[in-house]
């Protein structure tokens, strides 16, 4: 194997990120746009607010006739409009008078701020008796303090927040141009393995259960795409072949397994004979080394290992990125968490290792990094983690206290959006 068949996990990823390009956008409905990624400028057409308006329920006040107001040395002034939220004032506030003002509803020009209905009595008739008036210049929010007509709003690669469908909806957009979600197709290979169909043959020990192929399928799904079941081929080059011709239209594939170099990993050879260009077929990571990624025409095709943790990981790594970039999202990693080592790990210094942790809240107010447990590459269950510990290529030693970087795995706790 030579050294340019063992890149570096930075190049690795370069090489994946530059051969990937958005797929074409469509347009749906802003409800059904939500974790989308944007495919359009968004302007806003009207101010926001639209006009000034009250930030409370209370009284809209003029600040020199309220001065001074307090429990002992109170204000007394009559009522000369009410304004519930929905319509608006009378015209501007007469002087001497105050206007009653909803949340969210115009305050009448003239008015400085809005005192609080709790400073008040209340005003239970044509007047209204002011106790305190810190409030007299506060508490009006005032026309296109938010934003202005002709703002951006939204730009385009921006993940579609619950807050960006409400800036949506703000701009009168009931529908919008996202990213297509791009399909890429789920292989997974081997003679060992067994469908939900034959589970005796796993309660028997004569097979395994084929858990990459629907793990995989989920990771596709949560980074935006739509998973493809491309089936389960054997370790028959005429079977793998058959299994990829189902692709054929996919925007991309994944398969798992027969990337190694084994008499019966095919995989290598089936990609020479459909013309594969290949950019990388090992890389300095741990676990994920045994990966291939290339052009299968114009499309990208990952072939990642078969144990479950090094499938895993190598999508959370290489994979997930590039199909947000896919998808169109303008920020498609995440950004890796800073946590203290609570356990101490050893590991092989050429290489980057991605060790499989949960977040924890320290003593002293810092996150905290901890081993799920064992972390061989067969072990699954290592996976039910918060992120992937990232430790550099050059340092085989993590001790205690070390200050580390950490890949979030649950959405929660990422900020890509």
């Amino acid at each position: 194997m030579s050294e340019a068949d063992w890149v570096s996990f930075e190049e690795a990823y370069a090489q994946v990120m530059q051969r990937v390009h958005p797929v074409e956008s469509e347009r749906v409905p802003i409800d059904q746009a939500l974790g989308r990624a944007l495919a359009e400028t968004v302007y806003t057409p009207v101010p926001h607010p639209p006009w000034d308006n009250s930030a409370m329920d209370g009284f809209a006040v003029r600040a020199s006739e309220v001065v001074g107001a307090s429990r002992e040395r109170p204000v007394r002034l009559p009522v000369s409009d009410d304004v519930p939220a929905g319509s608006f004032p009378k015209g501007p506030l007469a002087p001497g008078s105050v206007a009653r003002v909803m949340t969210g509803a115009p305050v009448p020009e003239g008015a400085t701020g809005v005192v609080r209905v709790e400073h008040t009595d209340g005003g239970p008739d044509a007047e209204v008796t002011i106790f305190d008036a810190s409030d007299a210049q506060r508490h009006i929010r005032r026309r296109g303090e938010d934003t202005q007509t002709g703002d951006l709003l939204l730009d385009i690669g921006e993940a579609l927040s619950p807050a960006a469908i409400s800036l949506l909806a703000m701009a009168g957009r009931g529908e919008v141009s996202v990213g297509r979600r791009p399909q890429i197709g789920v292989l997974a290979n081997g003679d060992e393995l067994a469908g939900f169909e034959d589970f005796e043959e796993v309660l028997a020990s004569r097979k395994i259960m084929n858990s990459n192929g629907p793990a995989l399928a989920a990771q596709v799904v949560s980074a935006g795409g739509e998973a493809v079941s491309l089936g389960l081929a054997r370790d028959d080059p005429a079977d793998l072949h058959r299994c990829l011709a189902l692709g054929a239209d996919c925007d991309g594939i994944v398969s798992a397994a027969g990337v190694s170099v084994g008499d019966h990993d095919y995989v290598k050879r089936v990609l020479d004979e459909l013309g594969v260009e290949r950019d990388f077929w090992r890389v300095q990571m741990r676990p994920g080394s045994a990966t291939v990624f290339g052009g299968l025409g114009s499309r990208p095709f990952w072939g990642v290992p078969g144990n479950p943790v090094s499938a895993l990981v190598t999508f959370e790594t290489l994979i997930r990125p590039a199909i947000r970039k896919m998808v169109g999202f303008a920020r498609p990693a995440h950004r890796t968490i800073p946590c203290v080592s609570a356990d101490g790990a050893r590991g092989p210094k050429d290489v980057v290792s991605f060790l499989r942790v949960m977040i924890e809240g320290g003593a002293d107010g810092r996150l905290a990094a901890r081993l799920t447990g064992p972390q061989g590459s067969g072990m699954l269950t290592s996976m039910l983690a918060d992120g992937l510990m990232v430790v550099p290529k050059g340092i085989d030693t993590v001790t205690i206290g070390d200050v580390v970087q950490v890949l979030p795995l649950r959405d929660w706790m990422s900020e890509t959006r």
